[in-house]
């Protein structure tokens, strides 16, 4: 159904286009872009999905992600999305295929928690993602509280309340 390759090896204006398609160029408003900002791509958990034809169908990104506590103290998290797929092609196991992908790629070692503002049905049911322990952090603009999600191993090194911001060595 679909070629997963590392999206470094796709021509960086073919993931803005399918960008801009998939959640129209006004995204960059988004707190999610605040999330991110200033920092780079986690290229080894970041991936493109191909269709039959090799044609550019979907991508996720990840990112260096901080969640500061109320005593300041930062906590290292990976900030999942956005998965896009073109919008002909969504519903066709692409974007799970990309998440499945990401997921995996994790170091099972040192997993850090894994972060994303998403469907809290979907990727709960397939992914392991939960509002659960989210009610207390905070993001830097407006976002809808159900819908931050946390995926972690060890649920109790998560802070109860913080701000989430980027990862600045």
């Amino acid at each position: 159904m679909s070629t997963i390759i590392p999206l470094a090896d796709v021509d960086p204006a073919l993931v803005e286009a399918l960008l801009d398609t998939a959640f129209e160029p006004a995204r960059h408003l988004r707190t999610a872009y605040r999330l991110r900002e200033g920092t780079e791509t986690l290229d080894a958990l970041s991936f493109a999905a191909l269709d039959e034809n090799d044609m550019l169908a979907g991508s996720i990104q990840c990112w260096p992600l901080a969640l500061t506590d109320t005593a300041g103290r930062r906590h290292p998290m990976i900030l999942v999305g956005p998965v896009a797929v073109m919008p002909a092609l969504q519903g066709k196991g692409f974007g799970q295929a990309l998440v499945t992908a990401t997921v995996t790629a994790i170091d099972p070692r040192a997993p850090l928690p894994q972060v994303m503002i998403g469907d809290p049905e979907y990727y709960e049911r397939f992914f392991g993602f939960s509002n659960a322990h989210t009610s207390g952090w905070q993001l830097p603009g407006p976002f809808e509280q159900h819908r931050l999600l946390c995926r972690t191993a060890n649920p109790s090194v998560l802070p109860a309340e913080g701000t989430l911001g980027p990862w600045r060595g």
